[in-house]
């Protein structure tokens, strides 16, 4: 084996494991657990001191 047959099997892993995080990302079954966690920064947090 090759150098350049362990990039190209590195790049196509790589490009394989990107491809599934999009598909991961994009189901619309993921769709309400990441609108919850993008309103977590706009909550309100007693416990952190927020009222000082």
């Amino acid at each position: 084996m090759d150098l350049n047959d362990l990039r190209s099997a590195i790049t196509l892993m790589s490009f394989a494991l990107f491809i599934g995080l999009v598909v991961w990302t994009w189901q619309s079954k993921r769709k309400s657990a990441f609108e919850e966690a993008a309103r977590l920064p706009f909550e309100d947090d007693d416990c952190m001191g927020a009222g000082k």
